[in-house]
């Protein structure tokens, strides 16, 4: 079928609803028995005791506005900790089922986001991603190479050999991976490939440009069967490569929306991207969020970048639809939403509206006396060793301070030709 074409989008207000959950971003898949997936991190489980992760799987249950959210029995403790040990960290990021099997990828750091006396560590940034698996739809979880139950690696044994990609060029590229999401179980894809999208660095010009592989449906954990975009072909085609160097790029997103403070718990952040296959339109979606930049050049200092595309393939080219550059939903000026998601199983019947999830890092404080919002949690936490005790200390914590955090969700109509 052909592409339909969207001229625009509007963003329902009067739709939105913001619940409780106390994680973030959200990271939303379809599996094949009809379950939603999230992959979140930094947050709370519903468990009693509150515990503390760093990455989790929850089901989402029900539709718009009614939802309510359950633990992944089986899935590995990925337990937040402030104090680090000599296995390194990884937090959530995308998800994908693929029939009964469910990828998630785990996200690396260079070294821990503070030093043993609790001070920021500088020079803090994603450094790398692994990818960890279910075969039985969430019930049990492997390591990439298989083996169980999954592990940490130390922090010093992290390396191309046991991640799917560490230390690239340039610095940063490949360490936030986003797959390409296409219905139910994957059930909408028609050639027999995962696609991944990838920024090209934390650095602008480089993390301003998008990239994309794709694999083999059944050789996702084996890097050595991913090939690269190299560029358009005829009739809308793509050109592939196995040679990561000769890769070419798929979307550039406008400059001046990356972060590059790595002081005070800063991070270098640029853009978070999801696409989703909308199959009753032929079409691919976009969206994507560039972070808002301060003079000293924090992160989420203010309110960040919202855009919409669409295109006719995986590879584009995409077209934009939408675009606000001070993204602030239902008129909010204090709002930091960021990590925009498509909810593929909340696509409409005709393709013409969709259900939209987003995270805020909107923080209750004022931002002028504190640099961080992690400071002053230091400060009454960082002794704290028992994991019980530290679970309820944070989630008090959230629950004071951004209540915005939560799963935040909202009806986008498009407007097509």
């Amino acid at each position: 079928m052909s592409a339909a074409r969207i001229t625009g989008a509007v963003r329902r207000d009067e739709t939105i609803a913001r619940l409780t959950l106390y994680s973030n971003p959200f990271h939303v898949t379809w599996a094949a028995d009809g379950r939603q997936l999230v992959s979140t991190s930094d947050g709370v489980g519903l468990t009693d005791p509150p515990r503390a992760f760093h990455a989790n799987v929850y089901e989402v249950i029900g539709d718009p506005p009614a939802l309510t959210f359950a633990e992944l029995p089986g899935y590995p403790d990925m337990r937040l900790r402030f104090r680090e040990s000599e296995y390194a960290s990884y937090w959530a990021g995308s998800c994908l089922a693929v029939g009964d099997r469910i990828y998630q990828v785990l996200m690396t750091t260079n070294h821990p986001y503070l030093n043993p006396d609790l001070t920021f560590w500088p020079g803090f940034r994603r450094i790398g991603a692994k990818l960890i698996y279910s075969p039985d739809g969430g019930r049990t979880w492997h390591n990439q190479d298989g083996s169980h139950p999954v592990v940490w690696e130390n922090w010093d044994a992290r390396s191309r050999a046991n991640m799917l990609f560490f230390d690239e060029d340039p610095p940063g590229s490949f360490a936030s991976p986003s797959f390409l999401q296409m219905g139910r179980g994957y059930g909408a894809n028609r050639d027999g490939y995962v696609y991944v999208y990838f920024e090209n660095g934390d650095a602008e010009p480089a993390a301003n440009e998008l990239g994309l592989l794709r694999v083999p449906t059944a050789r996702v954990l084996e890097r050595d069967a991913y090939e690269y975009f190299a560029g358009p072909a005829a009739a809308g085609g793509a050109t592939w490569t196995s040679d990561i160097a000769a890769r070419a790029m798929v979307h550039t997103f406008p400059a001046g929306w990356v972060s590059s403070n790595d002081e005070d718990g800063n991070l270098p952040a640029g853009w978070a991207v999801n696409v989703v296959h909308n199959e009753p339109l032929g079409v691919y979606l976009m969206v994507a969020q560039g972070t808002g930049v301060g003079a000293d050049g924090a992160w989420f200092s203010k309110p960040s970048y919202f855009g919409i595309w669409a295109g006719p393939t995986p590879w584009g080219p995409f077209e934009q639809i939408h675009e606000d550059t001070a993204w602030t939903p239902a008129g909010d000026l204090g709002s930091r939403a960021f990590a925009p998601q498509i909810v593929p199983k909340w696509i409409a019947p005709d393709g013409r509206s969709f259900w939209l999830v987003w995270a805020d890092y909107q923080y209750k404080r004022d931002s002028s006396t504190l640099h961080n919002r992690d400071a002053d949690f230091l400060v009454r936490a960082g002794h704290i060793t028992d994991d019980d005790e530290f679970g309820r200390v944070f989630l008090e914590r959230l629950a004071a301070n951004e209540a915005r955090t939560g799963f935040n969700i909202q009806r986008v109509d498009l407007q097509v030709e």
